[in-house]
């Protein structure tokens, strides 16, 4: 008798948006693209992180109310990083920008028929690792209205283990971005539970619940985790440490750093070296952290790999884990990731 294959629940989708609005009203971020037009396909390139949690014993009500928390402090989040709630957008001009309008990050609450430990033990994790972290295709033809941000609060069969999971364009942000958004996210999460700053009438989101229960239980849609395996192999993110040298010119360095940390990636994974990539460079950070990053706009552009030269060198180039990024502090409620994201 063929036994039914695991199904991923998505319970519930909603929005969260800032706490405060972004001002001056209609402000954007630049996305310079000096290279061929953006395609429908490079829209949809995309970093995908998971965060695994376990939580052993906890009550389906306490998972319910975790979910409450986590939309609250992602919106106080995102009142902080008005980009990440923004949406893409193409201009008249056919050029780029961030619309920073408040329109919110896309959350989303499942469950998954199986154990956390059964579903860590998968050959194919990576690919199932998609059902974790939902995605829906940027339109090219309409992208301001579709969200470029995914958060999925996934939790486990049995165990009471669960996952946080991320997916965001890479137009929007890069790895390194992104982590520095959950760990602020993180803070404010722990700030607001230990404060008990909740909104002054939460109860309000399940009132529709209370008037109509059968409404409440309604899953918005059910499908096996085996149709992920088909949504293609995804990639292995590998990361770096590097500084540019000192005296480097701006200009053109960031495209040798980018050819020589795929050429180090390609022998790292044992994959075949390309002749031409993409180099996304990302706005710096609120913060200086001692790595050179162009001010105030995203530059997409591309180069061959020929153009590494002797960058590998003079950079220094390290490899680091996703952990060192400070992602274990990204807790919540009590619990810590028990393990950290490795894919793309």
């Amino acid at each position: 008798m063929a036994t039914t294959a695991a199904q991923v629940h998505i319970e519930g989708v909603q929005t969260a948006v800032p706490t405060r609005v972004v001002e001056p009203a209609g402000k954007a971020r630049l996305v310079a693209v000096a290279c061929p037009p953006l395609t429908a396909e490079a829209l949809q390139r995309r970093v995908r992180a998971v965060l695994y949690y376990r939580a052993d014993g906890t009550p389906a009500g306490v998972w319910e109310e975790e979910g409450m928390w986590v939309k609250e402090s992602l919106s106080e989040a995102l009142a902080d990083h008005p980009e990440m709630a923004g949406r893409l957008r193409r201009r008249a001009d056919g050029s780029w920008d961030v619309k920073l309008n408040d329109t919110g990050m896309r959350l989303l609450q499942a469950t998954v028929e199986l154990p956390l430990d059964e579903f860590l033990a998968a050959k194919d994790l990576p690919r199932k690792e998609a059902a974790l972290a939902s995605w829906t295709d940027v339109n090219a033809d309409d992208p301001d209205m579709c969200p470029p941000i995914f958060m999925q609060l996934t939790r486990f069969q049995g165990d009471g283990g669960y996952a946080i999971g991320v997916s965001c364009a890479l137009v929007m942000s890069d790895p390194l971005s992104l982590a520095r958004f959950l760990l602020s996210w993180a803070g404010t999460h722990a700030r607001m539970r230990a404060q008990s700053k909740v909104s002054p009438h939460p109860m309000a989101q399940y009132i529709a619940y209370f008037k109509h229960s059968e409404t409440g239980r309604r899953r918005v849609r059910s499908v096996p985790l085996d149709s992920f395996a088909a949504d293609g192999a995804g990639g292995e993110t590998v990361l770096f440490r590097a500084r540019a040298p000192a005296g480097a010119a701006p200009d053109g360095h960031y495209r040798a750093l980018g050819a020589a940390c795929l050429d180090k990636a390609s022998e790292e994974l044992g994959a075949a070296k390309v002749s031409r990539l993409w180099i996304v460079v990302a706005p710096a950070p609120a913060k200086d952290d001692g790595l050179w990053r162009l001010p105030g706009k995203t530059i997409i552009e591309t180069c061959t790999a020929a153009d590494g030269g002797a960058a590998a060198a003079a950079a220094a180039l390290e490899a680091v884990q996703w952990s060192e990024m400070g992602l274990e502090e990204l807790v919540l409620g009590t619990a810590s990731p028990c393990m950290c994201p490795t894919e793309s």
